[in-house]
């Protein structure tokens, strides 16, 4: 694999800068590298170390989290979540989250993109996005109406199905729930293989697939262990960048478009450290005000889910395969809905929230099943509570705060138990672990409350759209300032039914067209 050329010298101004190498920011750079005879500067606040061991085996992404190479965010407590506070994954290194999620490539529902469009965000239906899936793909199938095939991003199924995986498809069809040979096609109700960004044993990066073809390029510039502390203004526009170089503040500006990728967290910070935000909230930290945008930080959705169902197992469960996980299920938690809102996939082995492995015996050989709600209502909030780049955030889903999610996820846990004790599991189950019974509805709420954690997929903090709340038009452009692009989960406005990466990943290729002017 070839590293990225760090010795650079770095110049006063670029055509553009790209703050955040992520699934958006990979994508942009790309193709504005390909599409123009422009000069791009990456700035990245993480390291280089995307080929690092621990981020390239595909079984040890679940460490990643709490490492070196983590943001190291929390949701803040709740009383819904029994006042438990919740790790939220954000990957600090080249490539981001792509560098230490969980690999899978999924997209959801056309519905999810078609409600972007009925939200005010024109040409964003799903016929308009599926060109951008498909050009970012690789599938190992080949190219369908649906797929796409010689694109960045490798895309494979498990080579051979870890036998919970298995088990979890095959006790779906006793449960009703159809077997479907992909999720990322016409439909994606049903128990399938899980799509991964795998290849060849190693992890398959927005680094491997966009960014490691170009790091030669002598118009590229990729500036790690940098982070961006402000935007430039003047004369009402983005002018430049603000960030550390060593440790030390320096600015650089950028001819043509700042490129803001730094994701649903730090994108909406480094706005309202810019003086770019609600003017109240800014005044209240002693920060200039520059530019009204009362949506910046609101608007955060994220998927809730409980982890887990834990069950005894009567074997061993062997060396991890694919992820840890290989299959998943998308279903209904009632009838007459438009869409599947409810997801489930199994674990190698224990994964359990904290609080749910001091609350019951969790010992000797167990496999787990993930459930979580993919249609979640709830919505919440980024604060910053100081001006201090490096200061405290509140960042706050407001997980269980509609009573319509607690309720789905009641089905999807219940629905879990069922699994379990299908003849599909028969070689496997040896009864539950967590919860060790079944349980009331009352102790179902409980329960979920305990072991409610995230998909990490915090989204809609800077969301794109035409109403007083939207901070980013339908070509991704900052209203009201000129000079800035947001291609990063924060445009999005109603967090679609899936894991994000592959919706970024589209968001950064729409990006990279607008600001070249094909589309």
């Amino acid at each position: 694999m070839p590293r990225p050329v760090t010795n650079r010298p770095l110049l006063k101004a670029y055509d553009y800068i790209v703050v955040g190498s992520g699934s958006g920011g990979a994508a942009v750079a790309r193709r504005l590298i390909e599409g123009a005879d422009a000069t791009v500067l990456v700035i990245e606040a993480g390291s280089a170390e995307f080929d690092a061991p621990e981020i390239t085996d595909p079984t040890r992404w679940v460490p990643l989290g709490r490492s070196r190479h983590d943001w190291l965010y929390d949701y803040a407590p709740t009383e819904r979540v029994a006042g438990r506070t919740i790790g939220i994954p954000r990957g600090k290194v080249l490539g981001g989250s792509s560098s230490t999620n969980a690999m899978m490539w999924y997209r959801g529902h056309s519905a999810d993109y078609d409600a972007w469009g009925a939200a005010g965000c024109d040409g964003w239906s799903f016929a308009d996005c599926l060109p951008y899936f498909k050009r970012a793909e690789d599938w190992e199938g080949g190219e369908t109406a649906f797929r796409g095939a010689g694109g960045p991003l490798r895309i494979e199924t498990s080579k051979a199905l870890h036998p919970v995986a298995q088990a979890l498809i095959e006790g779906a069809g006793e449960l009703g729930i159809p077997r479907i040979a992909d999720p990322n096609s016409e439909t994606n109700e049903g128990a399938a293989p899980s799509n991964f960004n795998i290849s060849g044993g190693k992890r398959w990066s927005s680094v491997t697939g966009y960014l490691a073809p170009i790091f030669g390029n002598p118009r590229l510039t990729i500036l790690c262990n940098s982070q961006a502390v402000g935007l430039m203004i003047e004369n009402g526009a983005i002018v430049g960048v603000q960030h550390l170089v060593e440790g030390q503040p320096i600015e650089t500006r950028a001819t043509t478009q700042v490129v803001l990728a730094a994701g649903a967290i730090d994108t909406p910070r480094l706005l309202m450290l810019s003086g770019i935000g609600d003017p109240e909230e800014l005044a209240s930290l002693g920060i200039e005000f520059r530019h009204a945008l009362p949506g910046v930080g609101k608007n955060l959705q994220d998927h809730p889910l409980v982890q887990a169902v834990v069950c005894r197992s009567k074997q061993p469960m062997g060396p991890a395969l694919d992820n840890g996980g290989g299959s998943m299920i998308n279903w209904k938690s009632r009838s007459g809905l438009l869409q599947p809102d409810i997801h489930a996939f199994p674990v190698q082995g224990n994964s359990a929230e904290p609080r749910i492995r001091e609350l019951y015996d969790l010992s000797g050989d167990v496999f787990s099943i993930g459930a979580g709600l993919m249609h979640s209502k709830s919505i919440g909030h980024v604060k910053m509570l100081s001006s201090d780049p490096f200061g405290p955030l509140d960042i706050q889903p407001n997980y269980l705060a509609e009573p319509s999610d607690l309720d789905a996820l009641i089905v999807a846990v219940e629905t879990m138990m069922d699994l379990a004790e299908t003849r599909a599991f028969s070689d496997l189950f040896d009864g539950f672990s967590a919860p060790s019974r079944r349980l009331s509805k009352p102790e179902m709420i409980d329960f979920i409350r305990q072991g409610c954690s995230t998909f990490f997929h915090p989204v809609g903090t800077a969301k794109m759209g035409n109403d007083e709340m939207a901070v980013v038009d339908a070509r991704l452009k900052l209203r009201g300032l000129d000079g800035l692009t947001i291609a990063d989960a924060s445009v999005i406005p109603i967090i679609p039914t899936c894991n994000t990466h592959a919706p970024v990943t589209m968001i950064g290729e729409r990006a990279a067209d607008f600001l070249l002017g094909a589309a």
